[in-house]
């Protein structure tokens, strides 16, 4: 273990989509309590691994990068030596991750580091029991630390975990408004809104701006392309929808993909109905309205946002409003720009650093157990292909390494599964749906 901040820490990043990768790798460099990180990267093989599209647009390196099962992240957390894991994973994977570690029972294991990606909005209790076990289970803001320990409070877990720190992407430079430029940009969510619908009815108001607006650049931010998966499905994506709106698309609109932070230097008016991209636009003063078109609801996750002072409808931005966000919410969400967001992470990093002073860490002891939910864990457990002991479940265990043509048929047959899976997810299951309502 690093004695100095002058030693390299190498650091794991285990991922399961693009933009938890994006969050476990900027977290870890901020976290690591040295000026010199060695970032190895570990993409959990599922249906959100990121394509190669899909990395480059987020534009994180690390030392090196690989696709692996969860048990051959386990193998590899044996035979390599790690000072910290960071889990940038959804909560059953976390979860899964951290039985399978402790059933290691390794005599010197790292400081495992875990957290969410953006806005905390729903299942906040199932997530955050998911994650216990977790050395830091870093919290993205003051608000969010504060409901993070009551919930563990509340089932008599032990919330010393939990670490106020902050979005690790939050950055670029404050905005300033350009003359000639006058650009509204809307953040799409890939599963909210979910139905049809609603999604054909912000897309068709987002147009109609553009065609009341005609001097103004109106583009829609795009997550993923189609036969793409980030860290929701998307089952109907915007640009097949934009395809068949009748009437087409006027000259000054636009469907944009890219890396976030680049299309926030030339945004002047940012619109998402509850997309953290709102925070990042936030941080840098961005002008930000936040739909109330399909109500504000917990479903949409737009109820994050009361006390912001930037719910706004459709009808009032057509016609020339531009929210003010509320001070004292912005400093409670950790996105005021004030100087003080490089030290956001000081506490995160602190604790690290103590960790891994620590000669021999205990094993991870999440709350949930075969003792605490056996109707829950065993098979929650078993999807990720671990007993209820943590275990590899047989037949899991390390293949020979496949080289040569065979790698390269199987990686083959293996693009075209997981392009079989979309599919079904994106236009087979839709239809069986409403099949079903009939």
């Amino acid at each position: 273990m690093p004695t100095s901040t002058s030693e390299a820490v190498r650091v794991a990043v285990l991922a399961d989509s693009d933009t938890r990768w994006k969050w476990g790798a900027l977290t870890a460099r901020r976290i690591a309590p040295s000026t010199s990180v060695e970032l190895s990267g570990f993409l959990l093989r599922g249906r959100a691994t990121p394509t190669a599209r899909q990395l480059a647009e987020v534009a994180v390196r690390a030392d090196d990068l690989r696709e692996v099962t969860g048990n051959d992240f386990l193998r590899a957390m044996k035979d390599e030596t790690y000072d910290v894991v960071v889990l940038a994973l959804v909560g059953g994977g976390v979860q899964a991750m951290l039985h399978g570690l402790a059933a290691l029972g390794l005599e010197r294991r790292p400081v495992v580091v875990t957290g969410y990606v953006g806005v905390v909005y729903e299942k906040l209790s199932d997530g955050l029991l998911l994650r216990h076990g977790a050395d830091v289970v870093l919290a993205n803001s003051r608000h969010d630390a504060e409901r993070f320990r009551a919930v563990y409070e509340g089932v008599g877990a032990d919330a010393c975990a939990v670490t106020e720190a902050a979005l690790p992407f939050l950055g670029g430079a404050p905005y300033r408004a350009e003359d000639g430029r006058d650009t509204v940009v809307f953040a799409v969510q890939p599963s909210v809104p979910e139905s049809r619908a609603d999604r054909t009815y912000l897309l068709r108001r987002l147009v109609e701006h553009a065609r009341l607006h005609p001097d103004r650049e109106v583009l829609l931010k795009l997550r993923s392309k189609p036969g793409e998966h980030t860290t929701h499905l998307e089952e109907l994506p915007y640009q097949k929808l934009a395809d068949r709106l009748p009437g087409g698309l006027p000259p000054n609109f636009r469907l944009v993909y890219g890396n976030m932070g680049e299309v926030l230097d030339r945004t002047d008016l940012l619109v998402t109905v509850s997309s953290t991209a709102a925070l990042e636009a936030l941080h840098r003063r961005i002008p930000t309205a936040v739909l109330t078109d399909l109500g504000v609801r917990e479903a949409l996750g737009n109820h994050h946002f009361l006390g912001s002072g930037l719910l706004a409808s459709w009808d009032q931005l057509d016609g020339g409003h531009r929210p003010t966000p509320d001070a004292d919410w912005l400093s409670r969400q950790g996105v005021a720009a004030d100087g003080s967001y490089d030290s956001a992470f000081d506490e995160a990093r602190k604790r690290v650093a103590e960790l891994l002073l620590v000669p021999a860490l205990p094993a991870p002891a999440p709350y949930y157990t075969p003792a605490t939910a056996p109707g829950y864990l065993p098979a929650l457990l078993a999807r990720h292909h671990l007993a209820p002991d943590g275990t590899p479940l047989a037949g899991a265990g390390p293949k020979a390494e496949v080289t040569g043509v065979r790698r390269v048929v199987r990686d083959a047959v293996r693009e075209v599964a997981r392009g079989a899976y979309r599919h079904g997810v994106q236009r087979v299951a839709p239809v069986i749906r409403r099949m079903g309502e009939l």
